[in-house]
């Protein structure tokens, strides 16, 4: 559960740290401690609590892995939670990401589907003399590779789209497709509601919070909002293109079904002679003199066949059969 604990002065890692000897490391100067867990469980989390003095309701939050995104504040620290999207077999799978910062501390807990921050640490620790500012940092920097990976998802989800598009229209309409483009839909309004809260986050962390993130940290968050708002302009897009396309798959589904009505009206109308006039002769009357006509049979016979042969072509030339 825990992945990596580190210590850093002035920017520069000085070793991996125990969870028990944390406090003791938080008491140096220019020193902060970045921590980051997967799946922890309640006793690790008490630990974590009592090493950073977290709050009792933040780490309740951070038990259970439902929570939307949102930061909170609490005395000295804050507490953040972000959602998390990846294609897995070209479905769409969400984690959520939770964040405890502070002065001294970034403590990341992931849940679900997440990619690891090894990457995101690495490149921070390339950057000492941005890691020197403090954990502000190393939370933008990890709120970036979080955004980062909302970008594969929609090149993804656009991919199946278009897919389905082509579907619509090359082929006939299908259940397959209409399931398809509302499990679409389905998946684009659950980012979006990952995505949206955001922007709000960043715009907190730009404005208020000096006391943990120094002006010239808050700076960077502009970039993540600024991010996030192509990506919501692209999942609009998608989604008036599903709302269209949809629209397109019912209106052929209804074009069709009127193909079928009129070849079944065009066929009654021809049947409707034979029935007629054989209906004619089966009512038995007692006097029907063509009856004794010795080509009164073959005559029948050749003016329905005829009557019937003219509606046929008259109503395949009107597009009805």
């Amino acid at each position: 559960m825990v992945m990596k604990c580190v210590a850093y002065q002035n920017g520069v890692s000085i070793g991996d740290v125990t969870i028990e000897d944390i406090s003791d490391v938080l008491k140096r100067e220019h020193t902060f401690v970045w921590l980051g867990l997967h799946e922890a469980n309640a006793a690790l989390l008490a630990k974590i609590q009592e090493e950073f003095g977290l709050h009792d309701l933040a780490i309740e939050d951070a038990c259970a892995a439902h929570q939307r995104p949102k930061i909170e504040e609490y005395g000295e620290s804050l507490f953040m939670v972000l959602h998390t999207a990846h294609l897995v077999e070209d479905q769409v799978e969400f984690g959520e990401t939770h964040i405890f910062l502070g002065p001294r501390f970034l403590v990341t807990v992931r849940h679900g589907a997440s990619r690891s921050h090894s990457k995101v640490r690495e490149r921070c620790e390339a950057m000492p003399e941005q890691l020197a500012k403090g954990p502000g940092f190393a939370l933008y920097s990890i709120m970036d590779f979080i955004v980062d990976n909302y970008v594969p998802v929609i090149d993804g989800l656009q991919e199946r789209f278009d897919v389905l598009e082509s579907a619509i229209f090359e082929y006939r309409p299908s259940r397959q497709t209409i399931e398809g483009l509302y499990e679409l839909k389905r998946e684009l309004l659950q980012l979006e509601s990952a995505i949206n809260p955001v922007i709000d986050i960043c715009n907190e962390l730009m404005r208020f919070h000096g006391g943990v993130i120094s002006k010239d940290v808050g700076v960077y968050f502009r970039d993540i909002a600024d991010h996030i708002k192509r990506i919501d302009q692209a999942i609009h897009g998608m989604r008036e293109m599903l709302v269209a396309a949809m629209q397109v798959h019912l209106t052929f589904e209804t074009v069709r079904q009127n193909e079928v009505v009129k070849g079944l009206a065009g066929w009654g109308a021809i049947l409707a002679i034979p029935t007629m006039v054989f209906s004619w002769y089966g009512m038995n009357f007692r006097h029907m003199p063509e009856l004794d006509w010795e080509y009164s049979y073959p005559v029948v016979i050749g003016g329905v066949a005829l009557c019937s042969l003219l509606l046929y072509l008259r109503l395949k030339r009107a597009g009805w059969l």
